[in-house]
C-alpha cells in the first residue's frame, strides 16, 4: 500500500479537469522517506483539487447605498442605530456577497420584503414601486453575485456514486460504500460538490478499494465455476430439547413452529456459504392450522464478529399445497439462514408442555436451500475490460493430478510478445472507460511508465498491470466529474445524465451518442435517453437516492421507537416503510401525476403490514401495490406515510419544530434560518404532563423567535395527529400519567397510557386557518406552483450536484410555468428539468 501510494501521488504528472498540475517536483523524497513524502505530495494533490475559484463583488458598498432610503424609511426603526430586533442589524451587515454568511444575510433580505413579510402589518407600508426598486436594486447584485460562483466548484463522486461505477465497470458486487469516510452534506444532499471534500484517508481508500475491485473482476479459474446446492435445515440436536413441546413433526417431513421465539430464532445451523457470492435461496413451506397465510422472515445470520443481519425479504405462505419461494441475493461468506413466522405467537408456550393441546395456526417448513455462488457472466465485464486481447493462461502445476484437489488454486502467467504495447491497449481501454470520455496518449503515458517502472522492479506483468489500473481508479479524472464552465459538451452531458437518473457511469448506449455527438442541442434524443433509464433497473437507485436525500429516508434506522410506547413496531412494518415510499415515488414519476400527489392522493402504496397499521382493509399479501383510498382518507401524499412521520420523530416522542421544519426545507423547498445565539431549544415532557404545543405558546412570545415559529409551527401542529410510528392519534401515549389502555400486541398487554389529547388546528403564516391535518393538507395541495418550484429545484440540486441559488430563480419560475400548462406533471418536471439551461450548462 505504502509503495503504490507513493508512487501514485510521485508520478510526473496529476491531471484534474482536463488541467496538468506539476507534480514532479513538488517533492525531493528520500530514500528512507518515501511514504512521508508521499503523503506531503498527495496533500499539495488534493489541496489543489479544492482551490475554489471566488471572485470580490468590487462594488459591494455602491448596491447598499442605493437601499439606504428604503431602510431609512421602513427598516432602521427595528434594525439599525443600535436596533437589532430579530438579530439583524444593517448597521453591522457586511456587503461583501462573495460571503457565502453575508450573501444568506442579503437573500433573506430580499425574501421578506418581497412577500411582505417587512415590514410588518402594524408598520407604515412602502408602496408598489418602493418594493419593486428594492427588488431591482438587491436582486441584480445578487445574481451577478451568484452567477459568477455557482460553476467554480469540482464535483467529486459520492461514496455511492463511487460504488456504484466501479461495480458496473468491472461486474462485481463489492460493498464499498462502507470503506469510505462519510459524505458531507450541503442541506440534505450528500452528491453537492462544495459540500464533497477529499483527505489522504480517501485517498488510502480508493487504492484499497480499486484493488479489491480489480481483484474480485479477475478470473481466479479458467473455466466458469458450477454453483453448489447447501440444504440448510436446524441441527437435529436442538430439535430433539423442544419436539413435542413447542414444535411438531408432520408426516411429510416438515417442522411446524407456532411462534417466532425459541429454535435460536429460527436459524438454520446447518448448512453455510464457503464464500461470497450472489445466491439463489429457495424456502419451501406452507400454513399449517391456518385459513389464511403466513408470513415468514427470511433472513441471513453470522457469528463473525460485528457481522451484520441481512433481510432478504418477507413472504406468505399459503395453507394448503407446499409454497416454494425464491430469491437471489448477495450473502457472504460463513452465512446461514434464519426462517422464521411473522405475525402469529404462542404467548403461553412456556407453560406447556405438550404442544399438541395447542390450536393456534403455525409454519410448517419443509426445506431451505442456498445454491450458488451465481455468476451472471464468466469472465467478468472487469476481466475482459483488462485482459481483451493479451493471452492470460494458467500456469500447469508440476503434477497434473493436483488440478482435480480440492485445495487446487490455479495460477496464471501473461504470455506477450510486446508487453509495453499490450499493457498500453488495455489502459487505454480501462481509461477511457473509467474517465467517461476520450483519452488521449500522453494521458495514458504516466500510468504506462508506472507499469513500465513496476516490471522493472521484478513484479509479474500481472501485478504491474493491476497497480497502473488501480493508480487510474484513484485519479482525479476518475474520482471527480469533468465538467468545465459553461455548456456541457456530450460527454460531461452523457455523465449528468446517467449520475442522476441511474446513479452510476454512462452505459454505452449513452457513451455512443456523445462520440456521435448527438446529445447537446437535441432535446428529442435527451428526452428519448431521459424516458430509457427511467425504464431501467438501476433506476431504482435514483428512487432510492433521491428520497434518501429529498426526504430524509437516509434516517429510517437512526432512531428505534420504544417498545414500551410502541409494542405494534416490527421488523415487517420497519421493512416495509420504506419501501412505500420508494414505490409512491416511482408511481409519481412512472405515472406522471401531478404535483399535488406529493401532499394529498386518492392512492397509497400498500401491502398487507402496512394496510393493518394504517387500518385499511382487504389489502392481502408482502408486496406492495397502489390502493385506493376511501375520500376521508388521512393517507394519500407523503406527509402521511409512517416512513416520514419516524425520520421526524426520535422513536420516543414527536416535535411540531422538527416537522415543520420538515415540511418548509422538503415540501415547501425553504430553508429556516438557525435559532438567534442564546435562545434554548423546547423539548417536550415524556411523561404526558403537557404538550410540546402548550410550551411552544410560550416560546413564540419572544420576538426573534415569533416571524420564524410562525411559518414552522401550524405544519407540524397538524402532523402531531401522526404519532412516531405512523399510527392517527387523538391523544398522546405516556409511561407515566394517563388513562389505562386495555388492548394487546402479539399476545401480550400494552404498558403505555393515553395522555393529553392532540391539538391539530393552526393557522399559516398567508393567513389560511385548519382544524386538522385534512385542512392542511387540502391548502397546501391547492397551491401546485410552490410545489413544483420545490421538486424542481430539489431535482436540479441532486442532478447538477450543487444547490440553487439567486441566478437560478428565473429559470426554475420559467420550468414551473411550462409544467402548468400540464397539470404540473413529475414526469413532465424532469423532462423540463434535463432540457434547462441550468441541467446542461456549469
Amino acid at each position: 500500500m505504502k509503495r503504490l501510494l507513493g508512487l501514485l501521488l510521485m508520478m510526473g504528472v496529476v491531471r484534474c479537469g482536463g488541467e496538468t498540475l506539476p507534480a514532479g517536483d513538488a517533492v525531493s523524497p528520500s530514500p528512507h522517506s518515501k511514504m512521508s513524502s508521499a503523503l506531503r505530495h498527495g496533500a499539495f494533490v488534493i489541496l489543489s483539487l479544492l482551490v475554489l475559484s471566488h471572485s470580490s463583488f468590487a462594488h459591494a458598498q455602491e448596491f447598499k447605498s442605493t437601499l439606504n432610503k428604503f431602510f431609512v424609511s421602513y427598516c432602521n426603526d427595528c434594525h439599525a442605530d443600535g436596533a437589532d430586533e430579530g438579530g439583524l442589524s444593517l448597521d453591522k451587515l457586511g456587503a461583501d456577497l462573495s460571503n457565502p454568511a453575508i450573501f444568506a444575510k442579503w437573500e433573506r433580505i430580499y425574501d421578506r420584503v418581497r412577500d411582505g413579510e417587512m415590514p410588518p402589518e402594524d408598520e407604515t407600508q412602502p408602496s408598489k414601486a418602493h418594493r419593486s426598486d428594492f427588488a431591482r436594486n438587491l436582486g441584480d447584485p445578487l445574481t451577478k453575485a451568484h452567477a459568477t460562483e455557482k460553476g467554480t466548484v469540482l464535483r467529486r463522486l459520492n461514496r455511492r456514486e463511487y460504488q456504484n461505477t466501479l461495480n458496473d465497470l468491472f461486474g462485481t458486487s463489492l460493498e464499498l460504500e462502507g470503506m469510505l469516510p462519510e459524505d458531507a452534506r450541503s442541506h440534505e444532499f450528500d452528491n453537492v460538490g462544495k459540500a464533497l471534500g477529499i483527505s489522504m484517508t480517501h485517498l488510502q481508500r480508493y487504492i484499497e478499494a480499486a484493488g479489491m475491485v480489480f481483484d474480485a473482476a479477475v478470473a481466479k479459474s479458467p473455466d466458469a465455476p458450477k454453483p453448489g446446492l447447501i440444504e440448510c435445515h436446524y441441527r437435529e440436536s436442538e430439535v430433539a430439547r423442544v419436539l413435542g413441546k413447542t414444535v411438531i413433526r408432520l408426516d411429510d417431513g416438515a417442522l411446524v413452529r407456532f411462534s417466532p421465539a425459541g429454535m435460536s430464532g429460527g436459524l438454520l445451523r446447518e448448512g453455510g456459504t464457503r464464500s461470497a457470492g450472489k445466491y439463489r435461496v429457495r424456502i419451501t413451506g406452507y400454513a399449517y392450522r391456518s385459513d389464511k397465510p403466513v408470513v415468514v422472515n427470511v433472513s441471513g445470520m453470522s457469528y463473525q464478529t460485528g457481522s451484520d443481519k441481512p433481510l432478504f425479504g418477507f413472504f406468505a405462505f399459503p395453507p394448503g399445497k407446499p409454497t416454494t419461494i425464491e430469491v437471489v441475493t448477495w450473502i457472504d461468506q460463513r452465512y446461514m439462514l434464519t426462517v422464521n413466522p411473522y405475525g402469529i405467537s404462542d404467548p403461553d408456550h412456556y407453560k406447556r408442555t405438550d404442544v399438541n393441546t395447542y390450536q393456534g395456526p403455525g409454519f410448517a417448513l419443509l426445506s431451505a436451500t442456498m445454491e450458488g455462488p451465481l455468476l451472471d457472466e464468466f469472465p467478468s465485464r472487469g476481466h475482459r475490460l483488462v485482459f481483451d486481447g493479451i493471452q492470460r493462461v494458467e500456469i500447469e502445476p508440476r503434477n497434473p493430478s493436483d488440478k482435480q484437489k480440492s485445495w487446487y488454486k490455479p495460477k496464471f502467467t501473461i504470455e506477450s510478445k510486446d508487453e509495453s504495447g499490450d499493457a498500453k491497449s488495455s489502459l487505454q481501454r480501462v481509461a477511457l472507460y473509467a474517465f467517461r470520455r476520450p483519452v488521449t496518449k500522453d494521458e495514458v503515458l504516466p500510468y504506462l511508465e508506472l507499469f513500465n517502472a513496476e516490471r522493472a522492479k521484478g513484479e509479474s506483468f500481472e501485478a504491474a498491470l493491476r497497480t497502473a489500473i488501480v493508480a487510474i481508479l484513484s485519479s482525479p479524472s476518475f474520482l471527480y466529474l469533468n465538467e468545465p464552465s459553461g455548456p456541457l459538451d456530450d460527454f460531461a452531458l452523457a455523465n449528468r445524465l446517467a449520475y442522476f437518473l441511474t446513479r452510476t457511469t454512462p452505459d454505452r448506449t449513452l457513451l455512443s451518442l456523445a462520440y456521435e455527438k448527438q446529445l447537446t442541442g437535441n432535446s428529442d434524443v435527451l428526452q428519448q435517453q431521459a424516458e430509457r433509464l427511467m425504464g431501467d433497473p438501476k433506476f431504482d437507485r435514483f428512487l432510492t437516492d433521491f428520497s434518501d436525500a429529498w426526504l430524509n429516508l437516509r434516517e429510517i434506522d437512526f432512531t428505534v421507537p420504544d417498545s414500551q410506547l410502541f409494542p405494534e413496531y416490527d421488523a415487517f412494518l420497519n421493512d416495509s416503510i420504506r419501501k412505500e415510499t420508494e414505490a409512491f415515488l416511482k408511481e409519481l414519476i412512472v405515472s406522471n401525476l401531478p404535483v399535488h400527489n406529493v401532499v394529498k392522493s386518492d392512492f397509497a402504496m400498500l401491502n398487507s403490514r402496512l394496510a393493518e397499521h394504517y387500518g385499511i382493509d382487504s389489502v392481502d399479501g408482502v408486496e406492495i401495490r397502489k390502493v385506493s383510498l376511501p375520500p376521508d382518507s388521512v393517507r394519500g401524499g407523503f406527509l402521511s406515510q409512517a416512513s416520514i412521520l419516524k425520520v421526524t420523530s426520535n422513536g420516543t416522542n414527536t416535535s411540531p419544530v422538527v416537522r415543520g421544519v420538515w415540511v418548509m426545507e422538503r415540501i415547501f423547498g425553504e430553508t429556516p434560518p438557525p435559532p438567534p445565539p442564546g435562545i434554548p431549544g423546547v423539548e417536550p415532557d415524556v411523561r404526558g404532563t403537557s404538550t410540546l404545543r402548550e410550551l411552544l405558546d410560550k416560546h413564540r412570545d419572544s420576538p426573534n423567535c415569533q416571524s420564524c415559529h410562525q411559518k414552522i409551527d401550524p405544519p407540524g401542529f397538524a402532523l402531531e395527529q401522526f404519532n412516531p410510528i405512523g399510527g392517527f392519534r387523538s391523544n398522546f401515549r405516556s409511561i407515566g400519567e394517563g388513562q389505562v389502555v386495555a388492548t394487546t400486541v402479539r399476545g401480550q398487554a400494552v404498558r403505555y397510557r393515553l395522555g393529553p389529547s392532540v391539538e391539530p388546528s393552526g393557522k399559516l403564516a398567508a393567513g389560511q386557518s385548519f382544524a386538522d391535518f385534512r385542512g392542511l393538507r387540502d391548502i397546501l395541495a391547492q397551491d401546485e406552483d410552490r410545489l413544483a418550484t420545490a421538486m424542481a429545484t430539489k431535482l436540479l440540486t441532486f442532478a447538477t450536484g450543487r444547490e440553487m441559488g439567486f441566478s437560478d430563480r428565473p429559470e426554475l419560475a420559467r420550468i414551473v410555468k411550462q409544467s402548468a400548462q400540464r397539470q404540473y406533471r413529475v414526469q413532465d418536471l424532469i423532462h423540463q428539468v434535463i432540457a434547462s439551461p441550468i441541467f446542461q450548462e456549469k
